[in-house]
């Protein structure tokens, strides 16, 4: 079985939080609960919330700016935790002060925002991830390790779901507002898409259908992309539903059965023709330590980006996800 390295292996790394939101607490804790990484400062336009965050983790540092966060000498990587609408000026903002950069998905509000980026971090020599903490937890590794040893034989689908029932936020809130890329596409149906690429490639057809909200946001929408003459992935995303979370991979001599959350720490149980059952599970607390544990890797060996999920796979990622809205008719102020 192939196993995730442990991220109390990796080396320690000096992290600043840049936006302590929901998503940032999750981040510290798993920081600083599992990794032998720290986080030495925390930025937000509110000197109030930087403050009680930074009590709340024991962060020595707190500030009211993104810019005197990014300018601080003892942050070694800047981890974005701004919404979707703020990725692309934030990464920017810490690249060009020089940090290493760990930056929320989606990745920014499309593929040109996107590029941008990448563009930046090649050009300053720093490290850039997306956070799509999926990819290195315990359970996607070792799923990985069976389609490459060939276990259910060729894969020919893949499907999977991410609804959560977020219909009943305000209408204020960033998952319906456009001006903050709000929608299910780019904050959950990001996860069945990534995890599409991950384990079939960047596909050569996308269709999508969608329903928008009163705001003009994408509610609900059921992607198919098509993987040269016969292999498919079905994905679907809504706002509207806490759906069931899981994901198949079907081969032509078995399936992989992933459990819900498929894209939180779970277990898949692999289904052969021949009868046979076995089924992976290593409970894991939290889950984001190992993204964090493999930016603090990457920056101890001098490499500029991750082999589990490059800059080019982010772009592409973001390439499928402007297609699906253009189908489904969502545009962002500003693009």
């Amino acid at each position: 079985m192939t196993i995730a390295p442990d991220p109390r292996t990796a080396p320690p790394i000096r992290w600043g939080v840049l936006g302590p939101g929901g998503i940032a607490h999750t981040f510290a804790r798993a920081v600083r609960d599992h990794t032998r990484g720290r986080i030495v400062a925390v930025g937000s336009r509110s000197a109030e919330r930087a403050q009680a965050f930074a009590d709340q983790y024991g962060i020595p540092t707190a500030y009211a700016s993104y810019e005197q966060l990014v300018a601080d000498p003892q942050v070694d990587a800047v981890y974005v935790a701004s919404p979707h609408s703020g990725h692309h000026e934030h990464a920017l903002l810490a690249i060009r002060a020089g940090k290493h950069v760990l930056v929320e998905k989606a990745f920014t509000r499309n593929v040109a925002e996107a590029q941008e980026v990448v563009t930046a971090a090649h050009e300053e020599r720093v490290f850039a991830m997306e956070a799509m903490w999926t990819r290195f937890l315990p359970h996607v590794v070792a799923l990985r390790g069976v389609l490459e040893r060939g276990e259910i034989g060729e894969v020919v689908s893949l499907l999977a779901d991410h609804g959560q029932a977020f219909g009943h936020l305000p209408a204020t809130h960033r998952l319906h507002a456009p001006e903050l890329a709000g929608g299910a596409l780019l904050d959950l149906g990001v996860y069945p898409v990534s995890f599409a690429h991950d384990l079939l490639g960047v596909p050569d057809r996308v269709v999508a259908t969608g329903s928008l909200t009163p705001a003009g946001v994408d509610g609900q929408v059921s992607i198919a992309l098509g993987y040269g003459e016969r292999v498919q992935a079905s994905l679907h995303t809504t706002l509207w539903s806490r759906t069931a979370t899981t994901a198949v991979i079907g081969g032509t001599e078995g399936r992989i059965e992933v459990a819900s959350d498929f894209y939180r720490p779970t277990s898949f149980t692999v289904v052969r023709d021949d009868g046979s059952r076995r089924t992976f599970s290593q409970p894991v607390d939290g889950g984001f330590q190992y993204q964090a544990a493999e930016v603090a890797r990457c920056v101890a060996e001098g490499s500029l980006e991750s082999e589990s999920i490059t800059l080019e796979d982010s772009l592409a990622v973001m390439r499928t996800l402007d297609e699906v809205r253009r189908q489904v008719g969502v545009r962002y102020p500003g693009e």
